[in-house]
């Protein structure tokens, strides 16, 4: 016994010693009453010094580990040690016990049946923002201004609707976007997909059923199968969802919800123009049916004009939007911090729904967003970033041009593109192809709500270095006509 102790440089001495002594006890290597060796016994042994071992021991008494009997050392608690004393039972199998909610989660859950990347691959499948931009010098510095100002008040419990500075920023950056707040307020949640999932879980599922466009962002489809929705995917053109189509499934049978990508939309990267955006409105509005507006990669536009979102589109009086907010394809994913802005009544239920569920959004988080944004980076961070993402964006189109025989590539911005080849077609062919020559994407198939898509794929190119760009696109170029011939 003793000798397997290891001693690293990265900690204090004596809390290893504390740590290596705990499991020694909690294992049943060390038994209940068993006297321990003395401190200068135990010091030779670990080759620590005396004095460490004497903070390690006063530590595990005080954490009711051991106890000291005067004049005889010290000893274990009996209750510490759980070997000894373990019941004998039947092993349970949990497997039966798993609900629905559960294996969906785990069967739709892309990191673990996703495709997955060697060490040193070229993979195209992220669409997380470059950690190489990130503005470290000035979230330190947000980190020290805020943490300064009401460091104790952010260590503690927050509000389940947010951090009230935040909140109140938020609504100008809502109202900067056109978006009319007299009748609305702002959530605050941990990222898109909290948001999203708050909103499934507070409103009525009256006939079950879910519109969107097809293809569309996975998260969601995962979501909605998670709440039980039956999903109807409406086609997409050049210029977003389809009217026609949308106009057909209205009148065929009723709908709970819609949910929208309009700007960059994941995957195809479409942006859907003004005059579609008022009629897609128009017609959800006279059916009744509340809109999910997704505000994902909002803010990286290259080119064009500006586009007012759905929420902003829809007027005073038209409250039927449900906007979902979250800077983290543009900043700091890490900071896991999104926004629900919908109307008043709403947002006083979704705040409940938060607080029973998880209390609180880091407040932490918020603050130092929040201080970010005030400290004006955020305008900088942008302009510097859209710079880097429009000559990778470009690079990429080029490329793809160059290399790919496809019918149709599609990306207006953001941090990806989709690619469609013919119909017969099939990218999961061609991402094993790739996968031996250690490249890898994301196959358009798990974007598609119908089961199709088999021919398309999206490029995520964020993250990829120019010269791996160039190399991987053209490794799936050659790889695709090899297939076609």
């Amino acid at each position: 016994m003793y000798l397997d102790f290891k001693f690293a440089d990265d900690r204090p001495a004596y809390i290893q010693v504390k740590d290596y002594m705990k499991r020694l006890m909690t294992t049943g290597a060390l038994q209940a009453d068993q006297k321990l060796p003395s401190t200068r016994e135990l010091s030779v042994l670990l080759r620590v010094s005396r004095n460490t071992v004497l903070s390690a021991y006063s530590d595990l008494e005080d954490e009711g580990y051991i106890y000291a009997v005067k004049g005889q050392g010290h000893f274990v608690v009996p209750s510490v040690s759980g070997v000894s004393v373990q019941l004998e039972g039947k092993r349970l199998d949990w497997a039966p016990r798993l609900n629905d909610y559960a294996r969906l989660a785990e069967e739709n859950d892309l990191m673990k049946h996703g495709i997955r990347a060697e060490k040193g691959a070229i993979s195209f499948t992220s669409i997380a923002p470059d950690e190489k931009l990130f503005d470290l010098q000035n979230v330190k510095r947000a980190f020290l201004d805020r943490m300064s100002l009401e460091g104790e008040v952010l260590l503690n419990y927050g509000y389940a609707k947010g951090y009230k500075p935040l909140i109140d920023y938020l609504l100008r950056y809502m109202e900067n976007k056109g978006v009319n707040i007299q009748g609305n307020d702002l959530l605050i949640t941990s990222g898109f997909t909290e948001a999203l999932s708050l909103v499934l879980s507070t409103l009525n599922q009256g006939h079950g059923r879910i519109l969107c466009e097809n293809p569309t962002h996975h998260t969601a489809i995962k979501n909605f199968k998670m709440h039980g929705y039956d999903i109807t995917g409406v086609e997409m053109e050049p210029d977003g969802i389809s009217l026609t189509g949308l106009a057909r499934e209205l009148s065929k049978r009723p709908y709970d919800l819609a949910y929208l990508v309009p700007s960059y939309h994941n995957p195809t990267g479409i942006v859907m123009s003004h005059q579609k955006r008022l009629e897609a409105l128009r017609l959800l509005n006279e059916y009744q049916i509340p809109v999910i507006e997704d505000g994902f990669n909002e803010e990286l536009r290259y080119s064009g004009s500006h586009i007012a979102p759905l929420v902003a589109c829809a007027g005073g009086e038209n409250n039927s939007v449900i906007y979902l907010g979250s800077f983290s394809k543009i900043l700091f994913p890490g900071l896991r911090v999104g926004w629900v802005l919908a109307d008043k009544t709403l947002i006083h239920y979704l705040e409940s729904v938060k607080r029973a569920r998880s209390i609180h959004t880091s407040t932490l988080d918020q603050s130092l967003l929040y201080q970010y944004l005030y400290n004006g980076n955020f305008e900088k961070y942008l302009k510097r970033a859209k710079a880097e993402y429009k000559r990778k964006y470009e690079l990429a189109i080029r490329c793809c041009e160059e290399w790919i025989p496809m019918e149709r590539l599609s990306g207006d911005g953001g941090l990806h593109l989709f690619v469609e080849f013919g119909p017969d077609f099939r990218t999961r062919e061609l991402l094993a192809a790739c996968s031996a020559q250690g490249v890898v994407f994301t196959p358009g198939d798990i974007f598609h709500t119908d089961g199709g898509g088999h021919h398309t794929m999206r490029l995520g190119f964020s993250r990829v270095s120019d010269e791996n760009i160039e190399k991987g696109i053209r490794i799936i170029g050659e790889t695709a006509r090899k297939l076609l011939n």
